[in-house]
């Protein structure tokens, strides 16, 4: 069973990344470009939305076209329930990480019976039924979507700001992170690594692969209902879009990008296709072209990703 490790070198990378990251707003305040705070917010929470991708595709092997599903009813809990007066974050953002392991747990339970190609259309069956019931719902907007009114509520801390909201996506990130590392080296991850190597040798074994698996998959829809849960905030609002088929294919791409089963996966691969977007954006009016070349850059330079190159690979059993 292949497990990717950490290294020295990884470790000094990963604390020289968050230095840097817990540096942008200050950087970014001095240099008049507080724009760039709300951009880094965003590339974040996406961060954390492929990180929640990884988890089920790279860790428990389970290609899932429907991740956006989770994404998307996080956003709409947490806009739902401000238009009913629940701005409390402490509220609002439990109850989508709920709501994204209540669907996974429903969607799992049926299209983990199936394998391979036939899981992968199941759970794009699912999540475009979830896109149109939306776009069906005119109380909840139709195809506009619905508007935040104003960001969650944190204690204290005033998430109005750009900057203290930024902090707080940095600090769940960085935290999910330390708890993906903590899950994949703990018996339950190294089971779901067995697993996805060869679940008829682990069957055999007797462990009960079914549960697993869905735990696995209900795990990366609570992280991505959390995820969505922020995009509202920040975007100030949620729409159909974040549920639709192409929303899955960003967030795969992105874990492809950044490094399948890597740690950093997500991150990378979020950071990589957002800013060469933004980038490119502003360069031509053709960008999708130059943004496929750089991705078919990247998949032919390190087929293991780009964290991927900086990941020392162990073989165990």
């Amino acid at each position: 069973m292949a497990l990717y490790v950490s290294s020295p070198r990884r470790q000094v990378l990963a604390l020289a990344s968050l230095a840097g990251l817990v540096a942008l707003p200050w950087l970014a305040q001095l240099l008049e470009q507080t724009f760039y705070v709300s951009l880094a917010s965003r590339v974040l929470i996406f961060a954390l939305a492929a990180t929640s991708l990884n988890l089920v595709v790279g860790f428990g092997g389970m290609i899932s076209f429907g991740h956006a599903a989770f994404f998307g009813a996080g956003a709409y809990c947490v806009v739902v329930l401000a238009q009913n007066g629940v701005f409390s974050a402490w509220l609002a953002w439990p109850a989508a990480v709920a709501m994204g392991v209540l669907l996974a747990l429903l969607i799992g339970a049926i299209s983990l019976r199936t394998r391979g190609v036939y899981f992968i259309m199941i759970t794009l069956a699912f999540a475009q039924m979830a896109f149109y019931l939306v776009v069906s719902l005119k109380s909840w907007g139709g195809d506009d979507g619905l508007s935040l009114a104003q960001r969650s509520t944190l204690g204290w801390l005033d998430l109005k700001d750009d900057a203290v909201f930024y902090y707080v996506v940095l600090a769940l990130l960085a935290f999910v992170l330390f708890a993906f590392d903590r899950f994949a080296h703990a018996r339950f991850g190294r089971v779901i690594q067995g697993i996805r190597e060869n679940e008829t040798r682990m069957e055999a074994l007797g462990y009960p692969v079914f549960a697993y698996k869905l735990v696995c998959f209900a795990l990366g829809g609570g992280l991505a209902g959390l995820a969505g849960a922020l995009i509202a905030n920040q975007a100030g609002m949620a729409g159909p879009n974040l549920l639709y088929w192409t929303q899955s294919g960003t967030l795969l791409v992105m874990v492809v990008l950044g490094g399948v089963g890597s740690l950093y996966g997500g991150f990378v691969g979020a950071a990589l296709l957002l800013l060469a977007e933004e980038v490119l954006v502003g360069l031509t009016p053709h960008w999708q072209i130059g943004l496929g070349l750089v991705l078919l850059v990247v998949v032919l330079w390190a087929p293991r990703g780009v964290a991927g190159l900086f990941a020392r690979k162990r073989d165990d059993g």
